[in-house]
């Protein structure tokens, strides 16, 4: 039959292509769209598709893998993305999308929410869509706390008086303050010294804070959100984070995933990201080795890192046609061979069985399977793509 996929791309037309399941194989075709569509750079008129090909949609690059799409037509409910809460939190991601789906649930209550996860997946847009989902009239205040300086954070986060200290010449309110009947968000908690930490959970418990040089304290209401690139439960075990003032801020935690485990947005994030880096966006175009390249790359840094690439990619490009030449160093394709794969495994490029014989025999460490088969593990990455091969977690490889 038919697949029916909702894709949050403007530039695609209202019905843009026809993906359809016969018997054995997958076709597309174009519907008449506005800008056609394209497979692995040939317009799309109902060849078969192959594992791995590259399906360009308006300005969203799909990899089609087969399992998954067999899966998704067999009477689920996943028809494609669910409604973004803010720009930028779309996803085909089933775990992301469950997450995403609690948010306003979670925003219209008072709890207060941890996200934690690494640097670059999105936190601040994530505490944004909770402000705004939560209809508090207030402001969304956010404030990093790696940023804080020691001598300064007690009265940056709590306020102070004038004349409470050299150069206090004006009264002020102090970052919480500012975010009542709104939002406070601080990121990088882990960072605040334990005096401060003590601080701010007396200011949650009691909610009123006291202004440095005050004489009383000052009622406060908001909503706290608060981010995190490293694990506080540990640090709380290490004795170096208050288990208190945890409890108190992770009435909710929400793990943000990173860009590796979320491959197969990254043609949707690469259309959302692209009016943010350029004028013209709509002539913005991606090479098909360009695009192959930027759904290879692991993207340590996440969506910061993708944000920056297009950018810099955009510019040298002079806002036309991104070639491969326009992107940063590391995403050039690596030779594929770095030496004779292992005895009785065969000369050229290992084929499906060979892949998945070598991981199961590595447990499904990359890098082991990789050397096994004569290949960078960059390029068995790039080999198991194009084959439709599921990636095993990074970090386990």
């Amino acid at each position: 039959g038919v697949l029916e996929l909702s894709i949050p791309d403007r530039w695609m037309s209202s019905t843009h292509a026809e993906l359809e399941r016969l018997v054995d194989r997958w076709i597309l075709r174009d519907a008449g769209s506005r800008n056609g569509s394209l497979v692995d750079g040939v317009p799309a008129a109902g060849q078969e598709l192959r594992p791995g090909a590259l399906i360009e949609l308006g300005h969203t690059f799909l990899v089609l893998q087969l399992g998954g799409l067999a899966r998704g037509t067999d009477g689920d409910d996943g028809r494609g993305f669910v409604p973004a809460p803010a720009p930028g939190l779309v996803t085909f991601d089933a775990d992301w999308q469950a997450t995403l789906a609690r948010l306003a649930t979670i925003a219209k209550t008072s709890i207060a929410v941890l996200l934690e996860g690494e640097t670059g997946t999105g936190k601040e847009v994530v505490a944004r869509a909770l402000h705004r989902l939560s209809g508090r009239a207030g402001e969304f205040v956010g404030v990093n706390a790696a940023a804080l300086p020691d001598s300064l954070a007690e009265s940056e986060l709590f306020g102070h008086r004038k004349g409470a200290f050299s150069g206090a010449l004006v009264d002020h309110p102090g970052l919480i303050r500012s975010a009542s009947g709104g939002t406070l968000f601080l990121d990088e908690i882990a960072e605040l010294r334990p005096p401060v930490q003590a601080m701010l959970l007396r200011a949650l418990q009691e909610r009123e804070v006291r202004a440095v040089g005050d004489t009383r304290a000052r009622p406060v209401d908001l909503r706290l959100v608060c981010a995190t690139h490293e694990s506080l439960a540990r640090l709380v075990d290490d004795g170096r984070f208050r288990r208190d003032l945890y409890a108190r801020i992770a009435g909710v935690r929400l793990e943000l995933p990173p860009l590796r485990r979320r491959r197969v947005d990254l043609g949707l994030l690469i259309a959302a990201l692209l009016p943010r880096v350029c004028e013209h966006p709509e002539q913005v175009q991606l090479s098909t080795e360009a695009a192959r390249a930027l759904l290879a790359h692991d993207w340590p840094m996440n969506v910061r890192e993708l944000d920056n690439c297009l950018l810099s990619a955009v510019a040298l490009a002079g806002g036309k046609r991104v070639e491969l030449e326009h992107l940063p160093a590391e995403l050039a394709p690596e030779p594929e061979a770095i030496g004779p794969p292992e005895s009785g495994r065969g000369a050229g490029a290992p084929d499906r069985t060979q892949i998945e014989a070598a991981l199961a025999e590595h447990e499904h460490n990359v890098s082991r399977a990789a050397r096994a088969l004569g290949l960078s593990r960059q390029a068995l990455y790039r080999r198991m793509q194009r084959l439709g091969i599921s990636r095993p977690d990074p970090t386990e490889g």
